[in-house]
């Protein structure tokens, strides 16, 4: 299980000791420089421009330029999105930031930066980031979850990532929910963007568990309530709002005891908007324990150590 990253042709330009990541979102991109030991020298963000690919671009490659200004040094630039290069074809895949999907993202940032880049999904990023120096540093399989607007996963097997065959290793978030739909709990059926229906991403996404706190609160509107306010509205007792909670929870067990079945990793490292709830960390073990084929648990399950710093530490982790 070696490390497996899309580089543009050519090898590592500008300053050895110096890495640049860029975390590219959906809303917004952020650009950090780390010194060798893993220390910020440098942190910004300008908002992304939605549906425009030039413009993407662009403020890549305006940012890489006003860092490297500001330290000094040329770097090596690793990126992180919310998708994948296609191994087939060299072109951006399944992102759900849609505007980057077919487009030779790779190619086009090594063109107007004059240098290789490379670039991995955003939760191998997360990965990347919590086995090297986080949360997962003193594991050997690390498990490293993206829980907020998409759902999404990373591994990294003795801090080397598992990018896999088709560049979709960790894609979980695309599986169908487990367990039984059952009607008064997992339905109506939700398309998701990708094209299919029911994914886990459409139940346990952050939108998702504010959907289906609107869905049983009369007060609530889709759109007008996020996650962390079904949190604290859980956490002050409001009663929609805690079985909204314990549903999602469930749906959130469920689905993770698949993967441990499968994986079998020492921590489950958990990043994004929702990693904050610390009803996660409470209440997962419990959930999880009668659907893994185990007569004992020794997995964890515990915050990201960098918060939503992990991700764009992680890209610059790309270079060795």
């Amino acid at each position: 299980m070696t490390l497996n990253q899309n580089t543009a042709p050519g090898g590592p330009s500008g300053h050895a000791d110096l890495r640049l990541g860029i975390d590219l979102g959906g809303t917004k991109t952020e650009v950090a420089v780390l010194d060798p030991d893993g220390r910020f020298l440098l942190r910004e963000r300008l908002p992304t421009p939605r549906s425009d690919y030039p413009a993407t671009i662009a403020t890549i490659v305006r940012l890489v330029t006003e860092a490297e200004r500001s330290v000094g040094a040329t770097c090596t630039v690793g990126v992180g999105i919310p998708g994948a290069i296609s191994p087939a074809t060299g072109l951006v895949k399944n992102a759900n930031s849609v505007w980057l999907n077919g487009r030779p993202l790779l190619q086009d940032l090594a063109a107007a930066l004059g240098r290789p880049v490379r670039i991995q999904n955003d939760a191998n990023c997360l990965a990347m980031s919590e086995a090297t120096d986080g949360a997962g540093a003193s594991a050997h399989g690390v498990l490293a979850l993206i829980l907020g607007t998409g759902v999404g996963a990373g591994i990294c097997i003795g801090r080397s990532l598992l990018v896999g065959r088709n560049a979709i290793a960790g894609e979980w978030g695309h599986n169908p929910l487990p367990g039984p739909v059952q009607a008064q709990v997992d339905a109506p059926v939700r398309l998701c963007w990708c094209g299919r229906s029911n994914c886990i991403e459409r139940w346990l996404s952050g939108p998702a568990l504010a959907e289906d706190f609107a869905c049983e609160d009369g007060d609530a509107r889709p759109g007008r309530i996020d996650a962390r306010t079904v949190f604290s509205r859980a956490d002050a007792g409001d009663a929609a709002a805690e079985a909204a909670v314990d549903r999602w929870l469930d749906r959130l067990a469920r689905s993770l005891a698949g993967i441990i079945n499968l994986l079998d990793p020492d921590v489950v490292v958990v990043g994004g908007g929702l990693s904050n709830a610390d009803v996660i960390y409470r209440e997962l073990p419990r959930r999880w324990a009668p659907h893994v084929f185990s007569d004992r648990i020794d997995t964890v399950v515990v915050p990201a150590a960098h918060g939503d710093s992990s991700g764009v530490r992680g890209a610059a982790w790309l270079w060795p």
